[in-house]
């Protein structure tokens, strides 16, 4: 009985320093959140971008294969409830599977930013994920944190402490 006790006490130990660790790191801007978007998990486009996203720098601290349920895909976008295309987004990101990942840099969603490129893969860089993978406006491969903040919500919508390395 004893020794559980330890067990446990060594356990919240490190989960508290874990997520104070996680907490530091998130307050000095330098995490973003990814997906990659069921197209181009569909189309064997996970390996390929994967590589360039190691090669720009970033370290993945999770990353996980999931199949969106229209519920949590509803829950994600719930920012664009009011727009005209939120229904096709939740039916499309709940469509496949997703690679869902956060990505570790300094300067983290910028850099991210300028490595996926345009939303439009017509008006994105050369050599930019999107100018590579995407296949249209809708279907753009892969979707990347707009602010530190929103990096901060959507990892943590998408994983638990445990889940972060």
């Amino acid at each position: 009985m004893a020794i559980k006790k330890v067990e446990g006490q060594m356990l919240d130990h490190e989960n508290k320093m874990m997520e104070k660790f996680r907490k530091e790191r998130e307050k000095k801007g330098k995490i973003t959140f990814t997906m990659i978007k069921p197209e181009a998990v569909a189309a064997n486009n996970v390996g390929g971008i994967l590589k360039m996203i190691e090669d720009a720098g970033f370290r993945i601290l999770a990353m996980k294969k999931v199949l969106l349920s229209k519920e949590r895909a509803s829950s994600f976008y719930e920012v664009h409830k009011e727009r005209p295309f939120y229904g096709e987004l939740v039916d499309y990101m709940s469509g496949g599977p997703i690679i869902a990942a956060i990505l570790e840099k300094d300067n983290a969603v910028a850099d991210f930013r300028n490595l996926i490129g345009a939303t439009n893969p017509a008006e994105a860089a050369e050599g930019t994920i999107r100018k590579i993978y995407a296949t249209s406006m809708g279907e753009n491969a892969v979707h990347g944190s707009d602010s530190d903040e929103n990096a901060i919500i959507e990892s943590d919508f998408h994983f638990s402490s445990e889940e972060r390395f």
